[in-house]
């Protein structure tokens, strides 16, 4: 039975992204807005730091340890004015105690199969502080619907609200506690009153977005876009937290198959909250939210977000590259030009072309150019054009293109001689990485050795990652292209890890570790109890007649419902 852990925030302090990812994925109560937890574990060792990170939080409070141990008058002191003064018990009674504590106690609990006492790891206790009370002299209200919550207001006269609450139920912590609570920022009007919110679809309320149809032209597009900036520059300032609290909403609007009715729409939302629902009505008020609307002046972020375009360049080094003083692409090429490594200084030099999309006839040109020379190798090969295209976007930024063979023998070291044909048609300009791992072992399975031990030869898909360019065109842009080979056994995996959106990838992993005790990727799924590899497809005994029947087996065989590729937009 899974264990009943408190609404949790993990303090990303001190953790690596790794480190990071994996604690994410263990607590089952997870919470990415920190007034909404009672529990914020962090790895940290002294008291004045949790008190510390609680205040860079913005997160308020009142040590409850010093309040404890003090008679009732002093207790009353610390109080804040005009509020009266609680107990310990009446403080943790009304659900506004935080706790700071050690990481080791969720290990030690997850470890010992149950949630053990906070006293040995507590750091830090104290009661959350709020500014929106209402003043002393406002009169109680007399019913539940009446009251300040603006989402169970606006549900209150719903005759689908019993049902909407059901669906709600069977939602993570997290979105069960963000319905309940009050929205700071969310103001009643007339019509919000009266409104009446469709039902959430049961889909919804599972915390597996790989199990969800997510459309790529959702009715809250527009919306969509606003959260995929403003996660964008939390990307750009490395908040880790930041970008997988705005990945999983919007994964779940992207989902949401109706328009949004207004913020308590949003707020009820598994993985939105109240947060989202605050940014939404601001979006809807002002045309822009106001985190985006201060970037737009922020001269930091306007030079990291020309960094982070550099491909080759993610956010760590675009950060890298401001410290040292750089402030535009000159920059790069005057004093850093012999630092960068060669795919950074093909990043720089089409910098711009890179930048620009590929529509949909051109990247089915550049397949059809690739399955051509594969067949004159062999009539036998296949190729999928994979990536965004796969999933209907109407524009891509580069080009992904699984290419495998019913006999295995033929796709054994195929990377070389494929991307010796192209160089020689001229349609490859430069060879950014090849990677020949897989044919290196005789494209044989590698077993899985576990999270302690790195290069385990996980995810070895032979590949090539270029730079292309239309021969027959002089003006022709050049694009980014890469190509993956699979033996047969492995295409199915090879199709669905190259097909998703990135919210829907890190889910299917998630979900097989989760409930398969699988490890999932491009290059096959192993099993994480013994590591050995499974075979998923029944390509040994019964190997599938093409690309996708392959790629459908997978599902199957992991229990998920078969999603289409333009089902899997998660953003």
């Amino acid at each position: 039975m899974a264990l009943r852990f408190p609404p949790i925030f993990l303090l990303p302090t001190h953790l690596q992204p790794d480190e990071l990812h994996r604690l994410e994925e263990a607590i089952p109560s997870l919470t990415y807005d920190i007034h909404e937890a009672e529990v914020v574990l962090g790895k940290l060792s002294r008291r004045e730091r949790a008190m510390f990170e609680l205040r860079r939080a913005r997160l308020e409070t009142e040590p409850l340890s010093i309040a404890s141990s003090e008679p009732p008058a002093k207790r009353a002191r610390l109080s804040s004015p005009g509020s009266p003064a609680k107990t310990p018990q009446e403080s943790r009674a009304a659900g506004d105690v935080v706790k700071v504590v050690k990481i080791a106690w969720l290990t030690d609990s997850l470890e010992k199969g149950e949630v053990l006492p906070l006293d040995d790891y507590l750091l830090y206790e104290g009661r959350k502080i709020s500014h929106n009370a209402a003043p002393p002299s406002q009169e109680p209200r007399s019913s539940p619907i009446q009251g300040s919550n603006t989402v169970e207001r606006a549900l209150g006269d719903s005759d689908i609200y019993s049902a909407t609450s059901s669906a709600r139920s069977s939602a993570s912590p997290r979105s069960r506690q963000a319905a309940t609570h009050v929205p700071a920022l969310l103001h009643q009007t007339t019509s919000e009153h009266d409104l009446v919110l469709p039902l959430i679809p049961p889909f919804l309320t599972t915390t597996y977005s790989c199990q969800r149809p997510t459309l790529v032209d959702p009715p809250n597009s527009a919306f969509i876009e606003e959260l995929k900036r403003v996660r964008t520059l939390r990307i750009l300032q490395g908040d880790q937290v930041g970008v997988r609290a705005y990945s999983t909403s919007i994964a779940t609007l992207a989902a949401y198959p109706y328009p949004l009715l207004g913020p308590p729409d949003v707020a009820r939302l598994p993985g939105c909250g109240l947060k989202m629902a605050e940014l939404y009505e601001m979006w809807v008020r002002d045309g822009q939210s106001k985190e985006l609307a201060d970037a737009a002046n922020d001269e930091r972020l306007k030079v990291l977000g020309l960094f982070y375009e550099i491909w080759g360049v993610g956010d760590t080094t675009a950060r890298d590259f401001y410290k040292r003083g750089w402030r535009d692409l000159d920059d790069v090429v005057e004093y850093g030009w012999q630092t960068l490594s060669r795919v950074q200084q093909i990043g720089v030099k089409y910098y711009d072309e890179f930048r620009l999309k590929i529509p949909r006839a051109e990247v089915e040109e550049i397949g059809a150019v690739i399955l051509q020379r594969a067949k004159q190798m062999d009539e036998d090969f296949q190729t999928i054009i994979v990536g965004g295209y796969r999933r209907g976007k109407k524009e891509s930024g580069d080009v992904d293109v699984v290419i495998s063979h019913p006999d295995e023998s033929m796709t054994l070291h195929l990377i070389k001689k494929l991307v010796l044909s192209l160089e020689q048609g001229n349609f490859i300009t430069h060879t950014l990485s090849l990677s020949t791992k897989n044919s290196e072992r005789g494209q044989t399975p590698v077993p899985w050795k576990g999270n302690t031990r790195s290069g385990s030869g996980f995810d070895t898909l032979d590949k090539a990652l270029v730079v292309w360019k239309d021969p027959s065109r002089g003006d022709a842009p050049h694009r980014r292209v890469d190509l993956i080979v699979s033996p047969w056994r492995t295409v199915g995996c090879a199709v669905l890890g190259w097909s998703g959106g990135t919210t829907f990838q890190r889910d299917l992993r998630r979900y097989c570790k989760k409930e398969r005790r699988l490890k999932f990727d491009s290059s096959g799924v192993r099993s994480r109890v013994d590591g050995r590899w499974v075979d998923l497809e029944n390509a040994n005994a019964d190997p599938a007649p093409d690309m996708v029947k392959a790629e459908r087996r997978v599902f199957e065989a992991l229990g998920l419902p078969w999603r289409p590729p333009e089902e899997r937009c998660t953003g």
